[in-house]
């Protein structure tokens, strides 16, 4: 397990970044320094030149507020590349933006899904290649997310993490340094601004943009009921007249339009638990599940998961960046697989191969 990272920056050490390419934010760890970016994954493109007009905040800023020639989009879904061309042009500002010229090009650790493709990982592997990196190894969220929250997940133990993001939410059973069950949905923080925007259009006839439901999710949303409920104002077009129209929502008008997402999160966290090992099942019930990711940040998801589980339930100590953490904590790898790779001057090191975490079962 690595607890530490080393600080050494010499020689071709100091290169070598981790990037968390998330459905919402893209954050880049580099070694030596720690996290060294954090923006959104949109990009704001000019679609009659093809040029891009700004890239990360600047862009998000943009979304629902461009005139007809500027098109502000994010690139990536459910945690995977949508558009492979958008995804390369925005990894290549970000990774110019952590090791501008003239440094050499970096070797990378890519966090990806763990419910992913074959096809889907080449498409992360090649657009990394693509935007500048000299060689790339995947890395599995979950994993990631352990070694970010320092859990011993090299020892003959088990650990549950539940990693929710914007695109994705990740269940996995770790032990001796591997998945033993796991489960990936293709729901996240997002499907919950979709299910409120929708709730809106049906039930209030009011159009708002996926910002403002996602501002509205921040205030007053919740996974349980609160005492007292909380209640906000949101601003947006009526569908009948197509004027400005204001809507006042409660927490509990909230849950209820985003119930359906939360439901199969929950029982996808049950349905992982189900099919552990009993002893594995032993330690996590001592052990407890721990909770990264923006969407666990849910005001009580970690109360429905223990209502739920009936297990103890933690965050980790820093949510949003335990994943790319622990892919930077795992650049130290990167000298044990050439190792097993063999003398680069030989045989040559493999390009765009996962990191060795192996799964089980």
């Amino acid at each position: 397990m690595l607890t530490s990272m080393s600080l050494r920056t010499v020689g071709g050490r100091g290169r070598d970044i981790a990037i968390d390419l998330g459905t919402a934010n893209t954050l880049v760890y580099e070694r030596g320094r720690g996290i060294a970016l954090n923006e959104p994954s949109v990009v704001a493109i000019d679609t009659q030149s093809g040029t891009v007009h700004s890239v990360g905040d600047a862009a998000r800023r943009m979304i629902g507020r461009t005139p007809a020639t500027i098109s502000a989009i994010r690139p990536l879904r459910h945690g995977v590349i949508a558009d492979f061309e958008v995804t390369e042009r925005m990894l290549r500002h970000f990774i110019r933006s952590v090791r501008p010229r003239p440094y050499p090009r970096s070797r990378v650790v890519m966090c990806a899904p763990s419910g992913i493709t074959d096809v889907e990982k080449r498409a992360l592997e090649e657009a990394c290649l693509a935007a500048g990196a000299r060689q790339v190894h995947l890395i599995e969220e979950p994993i990631a997310a352990a070694i970010g929250a320092e859990l011993p997940i090299a020892e003959p133990t088990g650990h549950m993490v539940v990693d929710v993001g914007g695109g994705t939410s990740e269940m996995a059973v770790i032990a001796l340094g591997g998945i033993v069950v796991s489960e990936s949905l293709r729901i996240g923080g997002y499907d919950f601004d979709d299910a409120i925007t929708s709730h809106l259009k049906r039930v209030h006839t009011t159009a708002i943009g996926q910002q403002a439901a996602e501002n509205l999710k921040l205030e007053i949303g919740s996974a349980m009921a609160l005492d007292p409920e909380l209640e906000s104002e949101v601003r947006g077009r009526d569908l009948i007249t197509g004027l400005p129209k204001t809507v006042r929502l409660s927490s509990e008008e909230l849950r209820t339009a985003y119930s359906e997402p939360l439901r199969t999160i929950v029982d996808a966290v049950k349905g992982t638990l189900e099919r552990t090992p009993p002893e594995l099942a032993a330690d996590i019930t001592t052990r407890g599940i721990l909770l990264a990711g923006g969407g666990a940040l849910l005001r009580a998801f970690d109360g429905l998961l223990r209502d739920e589980t009936q297990l103890p339930v933690r965050h980790s100590d820093s949510p949003l960046t335990c994943v790319v953490l622990g892919a930077g904590r795992s650049l130290e790898e990167f000298d044990a697989l050439e190792g097993l790779e063999g003398s680069p001057k030989r045989r040559g090191l493999r390009r765009s191969r996962r990191v060795t975490f192996a799964r089980r079962g």
